[in-house]
């Protein structure tokens, strides 16, 4: 592995490690109403990872219609690396520490609706590395899907979030 490769292998993992580690620290301070923050902001990193999520999709879209090796495509790449590496991938590390702290927290270990949402929770993070790896194909000009695969792709995490949603807010069972 050459030095570069291993400071951006460093950066990657200091830049989701960091953040698990700040809010263990926070957890195990366990100020009042950390619940409630810790709520919050698992809110908010939902919201930037479902943002993520569905617009990577409609970039591969786009990037499609590009000719590889084309300044249009090298533009896609970017934009893809830097929202997949700066956004999404951080906002789901995040979410899903916060969550598991909520469920431990909040004693929803037993809760069946949890249990379907964890389901879901696993399936958009499935789609999360699908995306990934599209993304690397992309980097590397070996794209083998249509704009029609990519439009369906692209309804995916919007269909699971609505179970999510659903399951969290009605907990039905």
């Amino acid at each position: 592995m050459t030095a570069e490769a291993r400071q951006r292998v460093f950066r990657a993992l200091a830049g989701l490690v960091a953040p698990v580690v700040l809010l263990a620290a926070i957890a195990a301070w366990n100020p009042p109403g950390l619940y409630l923050w810790f709520k919050a902001f698992h809110i908010m990193t939902i919201i930037a990872w479902m943002a993520g999520m569905l617009y990577l999709p409609r970039l591969f879209v786009y990037h499609c219609t590009a000719e590889p090796g084309s300044e249009l495509s090298e533009t896609f790449k970017v934009m893809e690396r830097r929202l997949l590496r700066g956004i999404v991938n951080p906002s789901m590390v995040v979410a899903w520490a916060l969550g598991l702290w909520m469920v431990y927290d909040g004693g929803w270990m037993t809760a069946h609706w949890l249990h379907g949402k964890l389901m879901l929770v696993i399936a958009l993070s499935a789609i999360h590395g699908m995306l990934a790896r599209w993304t690397a194909d992309f980097a590397a000009d070996r794209n083998h899907h249509s704009q029609r695969f990519y439009r369906i792709v692209n309804e995916v995490p919007a269909l699971l979030m609505i179970g999510i949603v659903l399951l969290v807010v009605i907990k039905p069972f």
